[in-house]
């Protein structure tokens, strides 16, 4: 029986980790080869990653929300299905023959294998007798603590295998934590609330309720138990009921009328500082799906002072929030102005982190040059019809913007290279990102790969199957790493111009204009200098001037103006 793992791939030359978002396959289930097995995210893409066999799932080994380095196994396949299958219940009969269950210390010393045994077998609940530790889950290289928002179940609570038990937060990422086992959630050792470091025991799973004495959420545990400092700390949480004010206004629901969730501890927060529940509705949710975080409603509360709880409730002070998608709020500022904040999904994000480090990175410099793309007009229109008709596919201006660039940087290789400290390293291969937009969420550049070696057909068919992947979230991960030159067509929308901003760690970006109609001067070998009606292009080059210098910039353009203005109108495109 062959063993595959699975491995966090490689998105691009300056990606060294990933995130799994989400698992599209569970432990035992039967996975074709090709198909989605998960979601993972970076700084730059969200992908599904195809299964590299087929086969059955066995262990999942990276847990949704887990972030890790690149070559990192994250699952293990089994290559020969039928073994597998069979394989996966075998130690279900143990608890029947042996009914004694070993003392709880045991298991305890092992809580890594028990977790495993119950992933793998996919048993409807642990062995009697035994439990599954749960810890706080490793959510990155550089996070080393989190914090419980909200438990989704109580103890003596019934949970299924990989049920959501609890959300947790980091300074990077808020995220549920599915239930490695299943079974009765017997134990909570982390209320609501508390920071606790990576690997802390966090609940206890088993095959039976807990015995009546065992502490529920918010009691106080047995002197000298585990659990007593961390009972002390919440206790001198807002959530306690004998915190609360007289100017209490009543218990908070669960949900709104909207559907927005509030967590237990949220909740408590607002019933003892007297917040009402038109109150909270008001406050912009930095959390998961927009939910109102301890950190927001803390922040409206500094906001609103000492003002009665009574009054409509101002609007709620931009919150230090982690990075994930919020909902649009409406309110007032100081000034009496009125405004609208809209929290920035998570592809923004991601891209003003990128723009803003590639500023700081690269002395950028742009140059431009006007080009008379009157033959590729007339090239194109002459050749579209028949071209559609025989490849299937539209033919654009992108194919030709492209090749034009091969060209340029065949005859410029710096512009073709990246900065590595004090050195250059110079690129062999030509490999061309198109900026391709996804609706007003923002710009993918996925790149086609040895460009340099594609005639105008296979550069059209190429550009053709990137747009339409990256449009439909289809791109596979190689196919947004490695370019060392970028091309973005700003002219499709209709903009002159623009100065781009380098996509790291290349060295240039190209960028076309809109294509538009004027009366120019051109020099007639019969009559001397005409005006007469040409189709016109301003194209700007941004470049590293670390290594590139004006000189090196506008010799670039000119290359390229020349691959343009060359083309002949009459060639037959093959």
């Amino acid at each position: 029986m062959a063993k595959v793992e699975v491995t966090m791939p490689k998105m691009g030359e300056s990606i060294t980790e990933g995130t799994v978002i989400e698992w599209l396959k569970q432990p035992g289930d039967t996975v074709e080869m090709d198909e989605p097995l998960l979601e993972i995210g970076t700084d730059k893409v969200d992908t599904e990653v195809p299964s590299p066999n087929a086969g059955v799932l066995s262990e999942i080994l990276v847990e949704a929300g887990d972030t890790v380095e690149v070559g990192t196994a994250i699952a293990i396949l089994e290559t020969d299905a039928d073994d597998a299958s069979d394989a996966a219940p075998e130690p279900e009969p143990e608890p029947e023959s042996e009914p004694e269950p070993e003392p709880e210390s045991e298991p305890e010393s092992e809580p890594a294998s028990a977790a495993d045994n119950s992933a793998e077998t996919g048993p409807a609940a642990p062995p009697s007798g035994k439990r599954v530790e749960v810890h706080m889950p490793k959510m990155g290289e550089s996070i080393t603590e989190g914090t419980v928002l909200a438990w989704a179940k109580k103890v003596g609570d019934d949970i299924e295998l990989d049920e959501t038990l609890l959300e947790i937060a980091t300074d990077k990422v808020d995220t549920e934590v599915p239930a490695p086992a299943a079974g009765v959630l017997q134990e909570i050792c982390v209320e609501e609330g508390e920071t606790v470091e990576v690997g802390t025991l966090i609940a206890v799973i088993g095959s039976e309720k807990a015995p009546d004495s065992a502490p529920a959420p918010g009691s106080a545990p047995a002197p000298g138990s585990a659990s007593t400092s961390t009972a002390k700390a919440a206790a001198e949480t807002p959530s306690q009921p004998a915190a609360r004010p007289s100017e209490s206004v009543g218990p908070i629901e669960r949900t709104d009328d909207e559907g927005r969730f509030y967590s237990p501890l949220v909740r408590s927060i607002a019933e003892a500082e007297g917040v009402s529940m038109s109150e909270l509705k008001q406050i912009k949710g930095s959390g998961r799906e927009g939910r109102v975080t301890k950190a927001d409603l803390m922040a409206y509360l500094e906001a609103r002072g000492s003002a009665p709880a009574a009054k409509e409730a101002p609007a709620a002070k931009e919150a230090p929030a982690r990075p994930s998608a919020g909902v649009a709020s409406t309110g007032t500022a100081a000034s009496g102005e009125r405004v609208e904040v809209v929290k920035m999904d998570r592809m923004r994000q991601i891209i003003a982190e990128h723009m803003t480090r590639s500023k700081a990175t690269s002395a950028h410099v742009t140059s431009f040059a006007e080009i008379d793309v009157t033959n590729l007009v007339r090239l194109r229109e002459t050749n579209k019809e028949a071209f559609q008709a025989r490849e299937g596919i539209k033919l654009t201006y992108t194919p030709f913007f492209v090749q034009a660039a091969v060209q340029a940087l065949k005859d410029h290789p710096i512009l073709n290279s990246s900065v590595d400290g004090d050195s250059i390293v110079y690129r062999k291969d030509i490999h061309i990102g198109i900026a391709v937009a996804i609706g007003t969420s923002g710009l993918l550049a996925p790149v086609i790969r040895d460009a340099g070696q594609r005639n105008l057909t296979g550069l059209a068919h190429a550009a053709a199957d990137l747009a339409t992947r990256a449009r439909s979230k289809q791109l596979l991960p190689d196919q947004l790493a490695g370019g060392t030159f970028t091309v973005t067509n700003v002219g499709s929308l209709g903009s002159i111009m623009g100065t781009p901003i380098i996509n790291q760690p290349q060295v240039a970006i190209l960028a076309t204009g809109a294509i538009k109609k004027r009366p120019v001067v051109i020099e007639d070998p019969d009559m001397g200098d005409v005006i007469a009606v040409r189709h016109m292009m301003v194209v700007s080059l941004s470049y590293d001037h670390r290594i590139i210098d004006g000189s090196m910039g506008s010799s670039f353009l000119r290359s390229y103006t020349d691959a343009l203005e060359g083309l002949d109108p009459d060639t037959e495109i093959q």
